[in-house]
Parts: structure tokens; C-alpha cells; sequence
């Protein structure tokens, strides 16, 4: 008995044990994100569902200071009060008793009544309502944010097809070509409520690859049609390489609509309440989302401001007046009430046109308007493929007011009313606007020149902006020309002079010690010893134009050759980046980087004398289609390797932890062996050796070659570089630009068409074809595997250079596949020219100030 008792108390104790444990496990399992609902098991209010990479938030929410209940999806980790998505906005559960629940006939519903009535009692407030095949649905908040109801192992339905006011990356919203349904985004009806209000945004239903705003069935404003790169109704919109937006491929989908992919999610597109399209980028030092672009702002973005056959001109400020005015050769249909500010009337023409009067022997000309946005209601001649044809085409079409040409659009041609015409201060297209050959003509009789007297001023005006030129770009040349003329009578000048040629080597120390105690030296040179080496900065040595100047070659009295960096007045290069690009390179050692020999600062002259390459810069070889045959595959593999090693030297080895920021193949110069050296210190910037990453309000760099994180949001780190060595190797290897390449049959341009040759096992495809026959497919593998890794999306994903060096000089293929390259879009048209971007935040900017390099 005493056994047994034992027994018994040990069982027991046991099952207490075991209870108390399934109890605790099962606490702690109903606290944990779940990312679906299923029959059976609703949403209560209070509950959440969080997506899989815990970025984004499904419940109940209350918006501002209503009371209301709603549905709603939210970032979960970070601006957790910006609500994406809303299911019942009309119909809002008012108190705490609501659920999100599989009904059942498998559809979601949301329902409202006491707590402790069962679901079939409660009252139906909103409701998936989709016609299924069973009632077993479950519900589940993706990673995208797009909350899917999945019956019998289908997707039947989505709120990312049921968008409200936000537009995130994967939605595919826009017009159903088959039944012409228009999916719309649509603004809240006020801050605090989230009822449909009273602006949508969509595609344009005539189909012309607009986007359009309304308010009501008014149209609001209008993007202007899509020419492949941006939107050319949005005044200095940058290209994809910012936005990443691309159009469906409508023809084959038979969906006309706009998406883009991003590398996180810290940017989103809103319409607001007040009629804003506003793009918003979230900032992690403020924890404050701030505006990137947003649409409309002035008052001449506002469509049809000034009425037909009118244009608008602004100052670009929020809330000012327009400037309206009748085009060319038309005149207002009521001039009172036009001269009272009510331009709704709109314009009329004057004179008819040739086809349109019986009498009239003269022909119809065109009058170019510059920096337009292009009238609305175009008809598109996508086959006619030159500006000629276009004008001839609009000629021989007697309802036609006028055309233009686009570039990646083609020809235009307008058979209606224009309507909708902003003058943009910069940017915007050229139209051509048709007017009878009497409007064309000054009939001013005070201002009537004969053609003998145009001429003779044209000519003259010719002859002085000429000679003014001439003087200028050669003001150099005549000031030697002059001194030295002066040296011929003055020994004294001609002594100092020759004393001067002979002290290029006067040196001053850099203030800093080196390995071996000894300070570094640069030598200091004088203007004079400098223009002489060059022959006073004659064209004949012009080696080339930087970004920030011409470069020109010279030779020291010892014969050594130099190459002259002479920076231009007009530069974006100041005299901070003169010195952090001599402080730089006087303490940078390595064979894979140029060396700076001198310089010279005498009063607006700044100049940096380095070593002469002769054979100049990597561009010039492997985009040139004579010279890329110089370059075998052993050549290209040794110059990949080389800029490798300065990198890494750069990144890791040197005194200072320095990234380039500029790293480009016209930056890697070639010495007389073709061995590279990295050049152009200009933007780079010491990097602690505590950091990991930092962020600037200037994002200089060129295009095509800037890491998505730092030409998006200016954060860079060393991982910036190496995205730009990741699309240098690529273009090493294929021998095309990558700002320029885009493969018409595959519409990609060179990161994705790498992706995709490697994806398929494909590589020898991607080798330029001139040296494929020398090249070793193992080595071409591993160094496109290499350079699709150094331009992953994220910079976490990206490779150090020392595994970047690891990787390509041990000859195994043992290191992590890359992903597939989402940020890598088409930039076919954009300038490879470096540029300056800074964003203009604040109610009512713009986008972005380019300048070029």
C-alpha cells in the first residue's frame, strides 16, 4: 500500500507537472503574431495579425479622435499610426464588440453585436463577398502588406485589388482593357475619417498612359503620358534609377498599370484628403515621414488652369496666381471676363487655316513652344518615326492644332482643343504649334525689316558672339601670349621665370607622420611652371573633360610627363573638395590608385598635378568599338582584380577608411602595362572606424553606378562602393554601359539581363562578343556571380572587398548566390553624367535640383 501511495503521488505530481506546462506553453502561444485567420477562429478587436517579416499590421484601429472602429493595415516597426489600407471605411463598427471573421460561406466578413452573442447573431458590416467554390477559406496578411482570402488553394481575393488612399509596392491597380473597369485610388474623406472623400487617382480611361486625379468627375490634374523614364508632364521628374516605376505590358496582359519595386519600406505614395499625390519617405533621425514630390502644388498643375488654347505660367510657389495668356496667333473668347481673372472661356483663333478658307495661298507653319507640358487629348502615331513625318502628318490633317516629337513616345499630333498647357521654367518638351502663314509674320510696321537687313544683323550678331567666344576659350593662350611677349624685354621676369621652371620640387609637408616617421610630402607649384609644362593649356594636350574640368598632359623640365587637372570656375568642385582630394591621395599609397605628384592654388586657379597614364581612362577601351579588342579576357580579369585591390586598400588598408563614392569606369585610368588605378578623390569622404553607415543631404555620384540606399535616402557606407564595383565588373565583362544598354526584345537593361543569363546557366552570352573566344567560363561565372552580389538591393546582402578579392582571386565558386536584382530598372535614357541631388523637403516642394558634372 505504501508502494502503490507513492506510486500514485509521483503520477500525479507528474500530471500537474504536465498540465501546468501545456497551460503555460499555450499562454505564451496565444501572445505570439499570428499571420492568419481561419473559420472558426475570428480577429477580436484588441487582437492583431502581423505579417511574416514583421513589417506590416492588420486589426482594429480608431483613426485621430473618433471612436469609430475600423479594420485597417499599419506598419508594425516603425510609424505604427499610418494606417495603408481600410476595409469597412462606409460602414465603421461603433463600439469595441467588432470581428474580423471566415463566414459561412467562406467569405471574410466583419460583424458587430454584444460579446457574448455567437457570430451567426451578429450583424454583417462588410464583407469580402466573392463567389466560392467551398467555405473553407483562410485569411493571411502577406509580407507586401496585401491581405489575401485563399479558398480551396486559390487567391479569390485581395485588398491590394481594392486599394484605398496608399499605393505600395506589388499592387497591380489600374484599367482592365477587356471590360474597361478602372481601379481607383481614393483619398479619406477627412483626417480623421477614412470614407471614400472626394478625390480618386487612376489611369487615364482613354488609355494614353496618364495618370489622372479628379475631384468628383471634374479631372484635377494629369501626369502627362509615359515615355519609358518618367511621366513628361511632371516637371523634372528623375528617371526610373529614382522612382522605379514601370508600365504593364498592357498589350499582353490586357491591364494597363504602373508598379514599382523598392528595397524597403520606408517610401509610399498617398493621396491625401486634400487632393495631394504626395510621395513620402519615412526618416529614421526624425521618425517623421517627409515629402519627397508631391502633385499638384501650384496652381498651374491644376488641370486646364487657364481654358483651352491657353497657357499657364507660375512662379512655383503654393497658392500664388497664374500667369495666363492666349497662344500664339489666338485671342480670348471673352475678353471682359478674361481681363477679370476668369479664364474659363478660354481662347479663340484669328485666322483660319489654309485648308480652311478657299482663297488662301499661303501654307500653315508651325511656331515652337519650348519647355511645355504638352497639351492633354493627343492622338498617338506610334509608327511614324520622325519629327518630319510627324509635321507632315499633322499638315495633311486639317483639324490638326499642332504636334510634337517625344522621345520614347514619338509622334503627337493634337485634333481637338488644347487644353491643360503649363510652361515649365525648366525641362518639359517642345510643341509645335500650327498657325496660319499671316500669324507667322510680324504685321507690325514699325518693327518690318527687309530679309537684306535681317540677314546683315543675323551675320553681325553671328561675328561678335563668335569673336566673344573665341576670346574667351582661348583667353589663356592670349594672356601667354601677351607675358611673353612683356618676358622679351623684361630680364628681370625672364629670370624669375626660368627660376621658377627649375623649383617644381619645392615641397611642403602634409602635417602628417607615416609608418616610417617621416612626414609626407606634395609638391607646391606655381601657376607659371605649371602653364609652361603645358604649353600654356593648349588644346593639343588636352587630354580630356572631367567632371570637373579639362585635364591636359605636360611635361616637367626633367621630362617626366604629368596629366594637369585644371578645375573649371564653373564647377561644382569647390575648394573643400580641392582639399579633400589632395589631403586624400598625399596620403594614399598603393599601385592600384593614381598617384597626385603636386599642386597648385594661386588665386581662382586650383590645380592637381598626377601621373600620366597614357593610355588614359577604362571607358575609353571597353565602350570604344575599335579598342575593346585591346582588352582580352585576361586584360578585363587583371583590371577587375586590380580595382579590387584598390578598394580593398581603400576600404581597409589605408590610413584612412575612405570611400570613393564615385567609382566609375572613366575614373579607373590605365598605365602603360593597362594595369588600373582608381582616380578622382573629389567625393570621397573619410569614413570613422566606428561607423557603419552615414547619410548626407548631397547625393553626388553618376547615374547607373549609385547604390539604391544612397541615391534614395543618401545613406552610404562601404557597401556604397561596392554596388558601384559590382556594375563596373558588369560592364567590364560585357563591354556595355550600364546607363545606356536596355534590351528592346527582353525590355531589360544590363543588371537584369545578367540575372537572367546567369539564371539560366547563360553566361558566355553576356561576355563581350569580341573576346568570347579568349575567355575561361569558370572565370566569367564567378565574376558575374561576384558582380550580381555586389549590387543586391539591400547593402547587408552585399559582400565586403575583402570577400569580394577572396572570392575572385581563389578560383573556387563556393560563396552565396545572389538574388535577384529588384532595384535594377530601366534606364536607358538617362544621362551617365554625374550629378548633384538635393531633396527639397517641406509642404509644397518639388522633387529633386540636378546638376551636372
Amino acid at each position: 500500500m505504501q508502494r502503490m501511495s507513492c506510486s500514485f503521488f509521483s503520477f500525479s505530481t507528474l500530471t500537474i507537472i504536465i498540465n501546468f506546462i501545456l497551460f503555460i506553453s499555450s499562454s505564451h502561444a496565444t501572445t505570439n503574431p499570428t499571420i492568419s485567420i481561419s473559420p472558426g477562429q475570428p480577429l477580436k478587436d484588441g487582437q492583431t495579425l502581423i505579417s511574416s517579416d514583421e513589417v506590416f499590421e492588420l486589426g482594429f484601429f480608431s483613426p485621430g479622435n473618433s471612436t469609430n472602429r475600423y479594420v485597417g493595415i499599419w506598419y508594425f516597426n516603425f510609424s505604427t499610426d499610418t494606417v495603408l489600407w481600410v476595409a469597412n471605411r462606409e460602414t465603421p463598427v461603433t463600439d469595441r464588440s467588432g470581428l474580423l471573421s471566415i463566414s459561412g460561406d467562406g467569405n471574410l466578413v466583419i460583424l458587430a453585436g454584444e460579446n457574448n452573442t455567437s457570430t451567426s447573431t451578429r450583424t454583417p458590416l462588410w464583407s469580402s463577398n466573392v463567389s466560392l467554390s467551398s467555405n473553407i477559406s483562410t485569411a493571411t496578411l502577406l509580407g507586401t502588406g496585401n491581405f489575401i482570402l485563399n479558398n480551396s488553394g486559390s487567391t479569390v481575393w485581395q485588398s491590394f485589388d481594392h486599394p484605398t488612399d496608399t499605393y505600395l509596392p506589388g499592387m497591380k491597380v489600374g484599367l482592365n482593357l477587356r471590360t474597361n473597369e478602372n481601379q481607383l485610388f481614393t483619398s479619406w474623406k477627412s483626417e480623421n475619417d477614412p470614407a471614400p472623400g472626394n478625390f480618386s487617382l487612376g489611369m487615364d480611361p482613354t488609355r494614353s498612359t496618364q495618370i489622372f486625379m479628379w475631384e468628383g468627375t471634374k479631372k484635377r490634374w494629369r501626369s502627362g503620358r509615359w515615355n519609358g523614364q518618367v511621366f513628361i508632364g511632371i516637371q523634372n521628374m528623375v528617371p526610373t534609377y529614382i522612382y522605379g516605376f514601370k508600365l504593364s505590358n498592357f498589350e499582353q496582359e490586357q491591364k494597363m498599370y504602373f508598379y514599382y519595386s523598392q528595397f524597403n519600406s520606408s517610401h509610399r505614395y498617398v493621396l491625401t484628403w486634400e487632393g495631394i499625390e504626395k510621395h513620402l519617405i519615412w526618416k529614421n533621425d526624425t521618425q517623421l515621414w517627409e515629402i519627397f514630390w508631391a502633385q499638384p502644388v501650384t496652381e498651374c498643375e491644376h488641370y486646364n488652369r487657364c481654358g483651352k488654347f491657353a497657357q499657364c505660367t507660375d512662379d512655383g510657389i503654393e497658392n500664388s496666381l497664374p500667369n495666363c495668356a492666349c497662344l500664339k496667333g489666338y485671342e480670348p473668347v471673352n475678353e471682359e471676363e478674361w481681363n477679370g481673372g476668369n479664364w474659363s472661356s478660354g481662347c479663340a483663333k484669328r485666322t483660319l487655316f489654309q485648308c480652311e478658307m478657299k482663297n488662301q495661298t499661303e501654307a500653315d507653319g508651325f511656331w515652337k513652344m519650348e519647355g511645355v507640358k504638352l497639351p492633354d487629348l493627343s492622338d498617338w502615331y506610334q509608327n511614324v518615326v520622325s519629327e518630319s513625318s510627324c509635321q507632315q502628318a499633322c499638315l495633311q490633317n486639317c483639324s490638326c492644332r499642332g504636334y510634337a516629337y517625344v522621345s520614347g513616345i514619338n509622334c503627337l499630333i493634337w485634333g481637338t482643343d488644347l487644353l491643360d498647357i503649363h510652361m515649365f521654367s525648366s525641362g518639359g518638351e517642345d510643341f509645335y504649334l500650327r498657325l496660319a502663314a499671316s500669324e507667322l509674320e510680324d504685321n507690325s510696321s514699325s518693327k518690318k525689316l527687309s530679309t537684306f537687313v535681317v540677314v546683315i544683323i543675323v551675320l553681325a550678331a553671328i561675328f561678335l558672339v563668335g569673336c566673344t567666344f573665341l576670346l574667351w576659350r582661348y583667353r589663356t593662350k592670349i594672356k601667354g601670349f601677351i607675358k611673353l611677349k612683356s618676358d622679351r624685354t623684361s630680364p628681370v621676369d625672364q629670370s624669375r621665370n626660368r627660376e621658377a621652371a627649375a623649383n617644381f620640387a619645392i615641397t611642403t609637408e602634409t602635417g602628417h607622420k607615416g609608418n616610417d616617421g617621416k612626414y609626407d610630402e606634395l609638391s607646391m607649384m606655381s601657376f607659371d611652371c605649371i602653364a609652361a609644362s603645358t604649353s600654356n593649356f593648349s588644346y593639343l594636350n588636352l587630354l580630356g573633360e572631367g567632371g570637373f574640368g579639362p585635364v591636359y598632359k605636360g611635361t616637367l623640365p626633367g621630362g617626366q610627363e604629368i596629366a594637369v587637372k585644371r578645375l573649371s570656375r564653373s564647377s561644382g568642385q569647390g575648394l573643400e573638395e580641392f582639399k579633400n582630394e589632395i589631403i586624400l591621395i598625399a596620403k594614399l599609397q598603393h599601385r592600384n590608385l593614381v598617384r597626385l605628384l603636386g599642386c597648385c592654388i594661386e588665386g581662382e586657379e586650383k590645380l592637381l598635378v598626377y601621373e600620366y597614364m597614357p593610355n588614359r581612362s577604362l571607358d575609353a577601351f571597353i565602350f570604344d568599338s575599335a579598342k575593346k579588342v585591346l582588352l582580352d579576357w585576361k586584360k578585363r580579369f587583371e583590371i577587375i582584380e586590380g580595382i579590387a585591390r584598390g578598394l580593398l586598400y581603400l576600404h581597409r588598408d589605408s590610413r584612412l577608411r575612405i570611400i570613393h563614392r564615385d567609382l566609375k569606369a572613366s575614373n579607373i585610368l590605365l598605365d602603360e602595362e593597362m594595369k588600373p588605378k582608381i582616380s578622382d578623390f573629389g567625393l570621397a569622404r573619410i569614413f570613422g572606424n566606428d561607423d557603419n553607415e552615414t547619410n548626407t543631404k548631397r547625393v553626388a555620384g553618376t547615374y547607373g553606378y549609385m547604390s539604391p540606399e544612397y541615391a534614395m535616402n543618401g545613406l552610404f557606407s562601404v557597401k556604397s562602393d561596392v554596388y558601384s564595383f559590382g556594375v563596373l565588373l558588369l560592364e567590364i565583362v560585357s563591354g556595355k554601359r550600364n546607363s545606356k544598354y536596355y534590351n528592346s526584345e527582353l525590355s531589360m537593361n544590363l543588371l537584369p539581363y545578367a540575372w537572367k543569363l546567369w539564371n539560366e546557366d547563360n553566361v558566355l552570352e553576356f561576355v563581350e562578343p569580341e573576346i568570347k573566344m579568349s575567355c575561361s567560363r569558370r572565370e566569367v561565372f564567378r565574376c558575374v556571380s561576384v558582380g550580381l552580389l555586389c549590387v543586391q538591393d539591400r547593402a547587408h546582402d552585399r559582400p565586403t572587398m575583402s570577400s569580394v578579392v577572396l572570392m575572385l582571386e581563389s578560383g573556387t565558386s563556393n560563396h552565396p548566390l545572389p538574388k535577384q536584382p529588384t532595384f535594377a530598372v530601366d534606364t536607358s535614357e538617362t544621362d551617365s553624367s554625374s550629378f548633384d541631388l538635393r531633396v527639397n523637403y517641406g509642404s509644397g516642394s518639388s522633387i529633386t535640383m540636378l546638376t551636372g558634372r
